[in-house]
């Protein structure tokens, strides 16, 4: 999850550089969504092995 939120972080900041702002948006939605998705199930298994 973590190396899809950094490729779409990526392809936000070149798109944003070359001006494709809606694109550029929408790939920045789509890597904090993968984040969020990263952050919560690194939480669930920390709590399910502690």
């Amino acid at each position: 999850m973590l190396y899809y939120a950094i490729v779409f972080l990526v392809i936000a900041l070149i798109a944003g550089w070359l001006g494709f702002g809606s694109l550029a948006g929408t790939a920045a939605m789509i890597a904090k969504i993968c984040v969020l998705v990263f952050l919560v199930l690194a939480v669930l298994a920390f709590l399910r092995t502690a």
